[in-house]
């Protein structure tokens, strides 16, 4: 078992991080290590696994068996409770200057039990030129511990000035054959329903996983590609937006209270909560410092599940909807969501390819709200409400 193994179709830039991995612990006792930079910028599309190799090689860093996947350091990244490893998500639509400046305050901080100090941030794309600014000032002159693992999209997406400093790893989007093979070799997958997940899930490798192996995330999915042909009044619109936040609100729940629970258990033991003896107001001091920056990383940790979770809604309908343009088209491709052939067919015909298009963008543009902050129920509401189309309600009956 190694760190990269859950990367698929991505032999190039694995090969380049385990040799880099190889050359950073050559640096760590003096000796040369060309193929190891601070600054490394990775991209891809979505479901390609930017997160994944960022955080594999951050793994390979920390762990002394460069990445084994088994040892406590590298169960530790991967759910996040590494000391030598942040995982930093932007909490708005951009990444605000305080926060990128208490990012690099800590940057410069040596690593505690690891040769490296790693720093991995999503969405290097939404820094806006005042913070880009400020982390292209440590980007030029940084700790010589610490490593920057950026990722992003496209590397057009990148402030020039930022992408120069970096050593740029570039990720495609895995086949679906290589999607549906992995979740049948390493997970033990019946072959016809690891095609299934792989084709419904837009080559999207975690979602694929999930698809294929969680019967309420099937369950889920096909109630929200019923979403469509189910707006058939104004009141509908709001009730199904509402089942949508209040079912991703739960999930969310069911994922991150457990997490939180353990992790702040963690804190009060480490920190011997009970304890008697002398330094207690000291120790107790640092526990509060502690569980506070547990309580703001709890936030944060919840906030991207439930991103996660509209995403999963807003990729559903983007699919669904990809498909009503290619049925209006005529275009000889293959369906998303074949097993709906039928109710697609139905919305295809009451509209055109012009209407498609703008529901598409509605459907861009609710994502784009929901970043922003804007409250998710009432994007939700106003996505709906531009789906909905009357002449659909004669038509399904």
């Amino acid at each position: 078992m190694n760190v990269f193994d859950s990367l698929i179709g991505q032999e190039q830039a694995v090969a380049e991080m385990k040799h880099a991995a190889i050359d950073a612990a050559k640096l760590s006792m003096g000796e040369r290590g060309d193929a190891m930079t601070h600054a490394w910028l990775i991209t891809g599309p979505p479901g390609s696994g930017r997160s994944t190799l960022a955080l594999a090689f951050a793994a390979s860093l920390v762990c002394s068996n460069g990445g084994c996947g088994e040892c406590i350091d590298c169960r530790n990244v991967t759910a996040g409770l590494h000391p030598d490893v942040e995982h930093i998500v932007p909490e708005g639509i951009n990444y605000k200057v305080e926060a990128t400046r208490n990012l690099i305050e800590r940057a410069s901080l040596l690593p505690t039990r690891s040769p490296w100090h790693v720093i991995v941030v999503e969405d290097v794309d939404r820094f806006r030129i005042d913070a880009a600014s400020t982390l292209l000032k440590t980007l030029e002159e940084p700790p010589p511990q610490t490593v920057w693992l950026l990722c992003a999209p496209t590397v057009d997406d990148v402030f020039p000035t930022i992408r120069s400093r970096c050593r740029h790893v570039m990720l495609t989007s895995p086949t679906l054959p290589a999607i549906a093979a992995q979740l049948t070799s390493r997970f033990g997958i019946d072959p016809a329903m690891a095609a299934f997940a792989a084709r419904t899930a837009q080559g999207h490798i975690g979602r694929a996983r999930a698809i294929a192996t969680d019967e309420g995330v099937r369950l889920r999915r096909k109630q929200t590609l019923d979403i469509p042909t189910s707006l058939r009044s104004v009141s509908s619109c709001f009730e199904l937006a509402n089942n949508i936040v209040t079912s991703a609100n739960a999930d969310a729940d069911s994922i991150v209270d457990p997490l939180d629970e353990s992790d702040d258990q963690d804190i009060r033991t480490a920190f011997g909560e009970g304890a008697e003896g002398k330094g207690l107001k000291t120790v107790e001091r640092q526990m509060k410092s502690a569980l506070k920056d547990l309580d703001d990383r709890a936030k944060s940790r919840r906030r991207r599940v439930l991103m996660d979770q509209y995403d999963r809604v807003l990729l559903d309908l983007t699919g669904y909807y990809r498909d009503v343009l290619v049925v209006q088209s005529g275009a000889s491709v293959d369906l998303v969501n074949e097993e709906f052939r039928e109710a697609i067919t139905r919305v295809a015909s009451v509209d055109d390819e012009a209407a498609t298009l703008r529901r598409i963008g509605a459907i861009t543009e609710a994502r784009d709200q929901i970043v922003a902050n804007v409250n998710p129920l009432n994007a939700f509401e106003s996505l709906f409400v531009s789906l909905r189309d009357p002449r659909l309600t004669a038509i399904v009956g």
